[in-house]
């Protein structure tokens, strides 16, 4: 049977139709198989520093300075003597090389081939600033300093002996526990804390090399004392930083608590004390803070000196007038800060003078009184009043303030 032209054709074009597809399934199946071979990501390297230096292509190794260690026998077996001699004579405007303390840490950067050349030496003179000594041409010296982290973090104890003793078992730097003394000098006495007293801090964490160096700023603070709540909270108005508490008052006094930090009271104000030398029954119109000698001690408020000098049985001693109706004196100094005199100006916190046991004295110790209107008061019952609260246009700022720290403050159990 014959076939018709026109079916011959239909079929010829669908047989192509048919080897067409089949070639394009080969094709995708060829090239676009399934690869489970690993796949590799190119990264670029990051470089490497250290004191701001580039050095990859380097080796770097540290050392502290060992005792009777200098400059010229630390680097005495990388550098010649008259290297050493004109960083010596040359650069002292930038670093004093006597200066150099045992304990210290320092770098060699040297070049990584056999030769070991020394082309930098870095001397770190505290835990973020250090000196440069850029050896690999001529001489160049310089300072910098490292990068400087800050984090927020927060701190809790309850008082067992002193503020002192619970922060050190809190594993709390010196550094905070100055600056929560200086929130708290105006509104609670440190030496007065009762066992089972407790406190709360958020601050600032200033880290240098990813180590905690110090504590910066008290960002919001709690101290719970004698069943009263005192919060301090940092705030900023007329470009004056300062502490106030929950309700906007300011934590700043005209007077501190007391003139000295950390001390204990030996004894307090009294009508009728026996006298440890003189025994016999007088009145003691004072306190006595102990601390060893040499203990700064500190104005406590604003003033103009009326008396600096030596006066009997109080040995060296100091007179302060704060205003019209305040005066305080402090007595058995070992001596005097630099520039004390009769008629200088004070500033509160500043120091004038220094733990001693002049005049007639057991041993080292402040004899710390306060006048007002010429009679002694009990310095450890004036109720000064406060400085500036939040201005009333800020208050709306500071209440936001308050809510989102004492939230915090709250949530520390």
């Amino acid at each position: 049977m014959k076939i018709p032209k026109t079916k011959t054709f239909k079929i010829a074009i669908l047989s192509a139709c048919i080897v067409i597809v089949l070639i394009v399934i080969l094709r995708v199946i060829f090239f676009y198989q399934v690869d489970d071979s690993p796949q590799v990501t190119l990264q670029r390297r990051t470089p490497t520093y250290a004191y701001n230096i580039h050095v990859d292509s380097l080796d770097i190794s540290y050392a502290v300075v060992k005792n009777n260690q200098n400059l010229s026998t630390i680097l005495s077996s990388h550098v010649s003597g008259s290297l050493i001699d004109k960083i010596a004579r040359q650069t002292g405007d930038i670093f004093d090389i006597r200066k150099i303390r045992t304990g210290q840490r320092y770098a060699f950067i040297t070049t990584k081939d056999s030769l070991h050349r020394l082309d930098y030496f870095i001397y770190e003179i505290n835990p973020i600033d250090f000196v440069v000594y850029d050896l690999r041409d001529s001489l160049r010296v310089y300072r910098d300093k490292k990068k400087v982290v800050k984090e927020i973090r927060t701190a809790k104890g309850t008082i067992s002996n002193s503020l002192w003793n619970t922060m050190e078992q809190n594993n709390l730097d010196v550094d905070l526990i100055l600056k929560m003394a200086d929130v708290y000098a105006w509104t609670i006495d440190f030496y007065g804390l009762q066992k089972g007293d407790d406190f709360r801090v958020i601050y600032e964490q200033i880290l240098v090399d990813s180590i905690p160096v110090s504590s910066d700023r008290i960002i919001a603070a709690l101290f719970r004392s004698g069943g009263r709540n005192y919060y301090a909270f940092s705030f900023e108005q007329n470009k004056d930083k300062g502490y106030f508490d929950d309700t906007g008052q300011s934590l700043r006094r005209s007077f501190l608590k007391a003139p000295l930090h950390f001390s204990r009271i030996s004894s307090r104000f009294s009508r009728a004390r026996m006298h440890p030398i003189l025994r016999i029954m007088r009145p003691h119109f004072g306190v006595d803070y102990s601390a060893p000698r040499g203990t700064p001690v500190v104005a406590l408020g604003d003033g103009r000196i009326g008396e600096a000098g030596w006066k009997g049985g109080y040995g060296r001693y100091i007179s302060i007038r704060h205003n019209s109706v305040y005066t305080t004196s402090y007595a058995h100094l070992s001596g005097y800060a630099k520039g004390i005199k009769a008629g200088t100006s004070v500033k509160q916190g500043e120091v004038i003078g220094y733990v001693g046991s002049s005049g007639l004295s057991t041993g080292a110790h402040l004899d710390f009184r306060v006048y007002r209107n010429g009679s002694p008061v009990d310095p450890l019952k004036i109720e000064s009043p406060p400085t500036d609260p939040v201005n009333q246009a800020l208050m709306e700022q500071y209440r936001k303030l308050v809510y989102k720290w004492k939230l915090e403050l709250d949530s520390l159990k």
